[in-house]
């Protein structure tokens, strides 16, 4: 059963970073975009991608994430990599949490952000992903 957990984890991770890069992507665009016809398809296409993908993936991330611990806590729970990747994982919701108020900004036309720094903003999940994968892989601590 492990490893079937295991890997609906690392499917529903996949499917979390693949929303958590597109979904500051659309930021950018909104935020260049001047005309009502581009910036209203922006706001259905942030909408749907965090209610659709990005909500359901980090649900599914953290329950699954959660299930594999239940199953060895001390495995887990004892190892310095594994602790300092919670810790990231409670910052990266964080982060998903930062794009819904972005989100609701921008659908209120009330953006106060720049396209330059929604690509600073979109860089940010791939600093996440590179720490995570590096610590659960090499687990260097």
């Amino acid at each position: 059963m492990y490893k079937w957990v295991l890997a609906f984890h690392v499917i529903s991770v996949i499917c979390w970073f693949a929303a958590l890069f597109y979904l500051p992507r659309l930021f950018v665009y909104h935020a260049m975009s001047e005309d009502q016809i581009s910036i209203e398809r922006f706001k259905i296409m942030q909408r749907k991608l965090y209610r659709g993908i990005a909500n359901p993936s980090m649900v599914a991330t953290v329950v699954l994430g959660l299930w594999l611990v239940s199953m060895a806590p001390q495995a887990y729970l004892s190892q310095t990599w594994f602790q300092i990747k919670a810790i990231l994982v409670v910052l990266l919701i964080g982060y998903h949490y930062m794009c819904l108020g972005h989100m609701k900004k921008l659908a209120n036309d009330s953006n106060d952000k720049s396209h330059v720094y929604f690509r600073l903003f979109n860089e940010v999940p791939v600093l996440f992903l590179v720490a995570i994968v590096i610590l659960v892989i090499v687990q260097p601590f």
